[in-house]
C-alpha cells in the first residue's frame, strides 16, 4: 500500500470544503465592512491624504536634511 493509497482513502477533501467556506465568510464579511455605506465619509477622507500637505518638521527626512 502506497502513501498515496492511504492519502486517497482518508477523506480529507472536507477541510478543502470547510477552508473554503471559511474564506467566503470572511471575504463577504471584510467587504461589507468597508464598502458600507456608514463608511463612506471615512474612505473618502483616506481618499485624499495623500493630497494634503503635512508639516514636514518632525518627519524623518527633514531631520536628515539638516544632519547632512
Amino acid at each position: 500500500m502506497k502513501l498515496s493509497d492511504v492519502v486517497a482513502n482518508a477523506g480529507l477533501a472536507i477541510y478543502a470544503q470547510i477552508a473554503l467556506v471559511l474564506f467566503l465568510a470572511v471575504f463577504v464579511a471584510v467587504a461589507w465592512r468597508v464598502f458600507r455605506p456608514s463608511r463612506k465619509a471615512d474612505l473618502e477622507s483616506a481618499g485624499g491624504m495623500a493630497l494634503h500637505d503635512a508639516p514636514q518638521s518632525d518627519s524623518p527626512t527633514s531631520r536628515l536634511g539638516a544632519i547632512a
